[in-house]
């Protein structure tokens, strides 16, 4: 604890300042009683003083400092406030001032000599000269390196600021991806089972066979969504860009939809897929299907996946009016367009909306993605 009290009262400019000042009034008092200048006593105080006072805002106000130590020092011979007054000139001055306090400087060094022998030699202007210039070139030093010391300082807080925006971005950008998957999952699975649970429901008074069967759907169903979300929960603890177990083809995709009592036709004319892309197709055939449930009961389906000239693969899912009442579902309204940004990171389009005058023909998604998706 006094450790770091001591070292706070280092590092304090207050504390170096009144130090500094209470040096030079030191000094002064050496002048006074050693006659370090030829003129009275008083006036070697009063030159003293002032110029020791005259560092306390030397921060503040560099370039009077510098010039009244210089000042002071010709009068009184008290070194220490034209030496604090050099360096700080030159450290804290703007730029275009240094040479202002350069020239204090010497003619406060030369001014003694002047006073004291009435004439001043060409060395001792020379030297005294240089002493002022190293000063002053001290100052300049320090005052460049709290510059770059600064700036280092700047780059290190916008890298910080950079690196916690990376990560927000990154963190918001695996909460999208988190909510996509489950979207895609649970709301293909949970149409699924309304629908099971529909037909059940208006069987429920019918045949004992088919409400037996309706309800091995609807668990079997429910035990597919519950695999896939562990599917998707085990993609997403794997690294970014891995791409964990397979997931279902479009075969097995338009079967449970069969057997779910929608009316499904598959016409897959690309062939075998790289698992990335068949991946991006079998979730664009996905939402397809789930909305066609949601939004179009009853209308017949039809997905068509094939290659295009440039090696790209289209799938698009078509479907006539609906000729039932529209499921009640919940919705966010989000699917579509998490899609759209899913084929947007993979380099490709989406494409949906009615067809016919007011949707009276249907509903159209197309997606277009590379063969080969990263």
């Amino acid at each position: 604890m006094q450790i770091a009290r001591l070292r706070t009262l280092v590092t304090d400019r207050r504390v170096l300042d009144a130090a500094l000042v209470l040096g030079c009034l030191a000094l002064t008092a050496m002048a006074v009683k050693g006659r370090w200048s030829p003129l009275p006593r008083p006036a070697i105080a009063v030159a003293g003083v002032l110029g020791s006072v005259a560092q306390w805002p030397r921060r503040r106000w560099p370039l009077p400092a510098a010039v009244l130590g210089a000042v002071s020092y010709a009068l009184s011979g008290n070194p220490g406030p034209i030496v604090v007054g050099l360096y700080s000139g030159a450290t804290y001055a703007p730029r275009r001032q240094v040479w202002v306090v350069a020239i204090a400087g010497w003619a406060g060094f030369a001014g003694l000599i002047w006073l004291r022998d009435g004439r001043l030699e060409l060395a001792e202007a020379a030297a005294w000269g240089l002493a002022a210039a190293l000063i002053v070139a001290a100052g300049v030093y320090t005052a460049t390196r709290n510059l770059l010391l600064e700036s280092l300082r700047e780059r290190a807080r916008r890298a910080e600021a950079e690196r916690l925006l990376r990560e927000e971005q990154a963190r918001s950008a695996e909460r999208t991806r988190i909510a996509r998957e489950m979207h895609d999952v649970l709301a293909h699975k949970v149409s699924l089972i309304a629908l099971h649970a529909g037909a059940l429901e208006v069987a429920a008074t019918g045949d004992p066979d088919r409400v037996r069967q309706g309800a091995a759907l609807i668990r079997v169903t429910a035990r597919e969504a519950l695999q896939e979300l562990r599917t998707v929960l085990g993609v997403l603890q794997a690294e970014p860009g891995g791409q964990g177990a397979m997931f279902a083809d479009l075969t097995a995709l338009v079967a449970a939809a069969t057997r779910a009592g929608q009316r499904v036709e598959l016409r897959d004319e690309a062939g075998p897929l790289p698992p990335a892309t068949a991946r991006v197709v079998h979730r664009v055939a996905q939402e397809g299907l789930t909305n066609v449930r949601k939004h179009a009961a009853g209308a017949p389906a039809a997905v068509s996946v094939r290659r295009d000239a440039d090696g790209s693969v289209t799938v698009t899912v078509h479907n006539g009016p609906g000729t039932g009442r529209a499921m009640d579902l919940p919705g966010s309204g989000a699917g579509l367009v998490g899609l759209a940004e899913r084929i947007r990171l993979v380099g490709g389009s989406l494409r949906s909306g009615p067809l016919g005058p007011g949707g009276r023909d249907g509903w159209r998604v197309e997606a277009t993605v590379p063969g080969n998706v990263q």
